[in-house]
C-alpha cells in the first residue's frame, strides 16, 4: 500500500498596488524564512506600509488553505515573488518653468503557499509498513558497518592468538 502526500499549494495575488516594488522586497527579505502564520503575526509592527499590504496577500493565501481543509501550521512559504506593474509618468513644477518627470510605480504581489512534505509512508510486507525509505537505507548501512566491526574484531583475535601461540 503507497501513500503519497501530494503538495497541495494556495495561490494569492494583489495587482496594481501603488508602491515600489523595492520597498515590498525589503519587507519580504524579512518574513521570507517564517511560516506563514507566524509572518502575519509580525508583519503589523515592520514599520512599513508595505507590511500591511503583503499581510492581506498572506491571509487571503491561508485563507484558501483553511476552505481545502489545510492546517495554518501545516503551511510554508513556497514562492513570494514582487512583480513590476505599469508605472504612471507624473511630474512635478520647478524654477523657471521647467517640468521635473518622476514615476508612480505599481506592483503585483504573488504569494505561493504550500504544505508540508510528511513522510510518504511505504510498505512492503506483512509487519514492515510504516518505515520510510531513507530510515532503510540508514539501518542498512548501520548493519553493514557492524559486520565490518565484527570481522575487523575476529581478525585481531586471532593475530592476538597467533602471537600468544609463539
Amino acid at each position: 500500500m503507497k501513500r503519497h502526500n501530494m503538495k497541495k499549494e494556495f495561490k494569492a495575488t494583489q495587482k496594481y498596488l501603488l508602491m515600489s516594488p523595492r520597498k515590498i522586497r525589503l519587507v519580504v527579505a524579512v518574513i521570507k524564512k517564517m511560516k506563514p502564520a507566524e509572518a502575519v503575526e509580525k508583519l503589523p509592527f515592520v514599520q512599513k506600509r508595505a507590511g500591511a499590504e503583503l499581510a492581506k496577500v498572506i491571509k487571503s493565501a491561508i485563507a484558501a488553505a483553511k476552505i481545502a481543509g489545510v492546517s495554518e501550521t501545516d503551511l510554508v512559504f513556497k514562492e513570494i515573488q514582487i512583480g513590476e506593474g505599469p508605472r504612471l509618468k507624473r511630474g512635478k513644477a520647478a524654477s523657471r518653468g521647467m517640468w521635473h518627470p518622476f514615476k508612480r510605480r505599481m506592483s503585483h504581489i504573488r504569494v505561493i503557499l504550500t504544505t508540508v512534505n510528511k513522510q510518504s509512508l511505504v510498505s512492503q510486507g506483512p509487519g514492515k509498513q510504516g518505515l520510510p525509505s531513507a530510515g532503510k537505507q540508514i539501518s542498512e548501512s548501520e548493519t553493514k558497518l557492524e559486520k565490518v566491526a565484527e570481522k575487523k574484531t575476529e581478525t585481531v583475535k586471532k593475530v592476538e592468538e597467533k602471537e600468544v601461540k609463539k
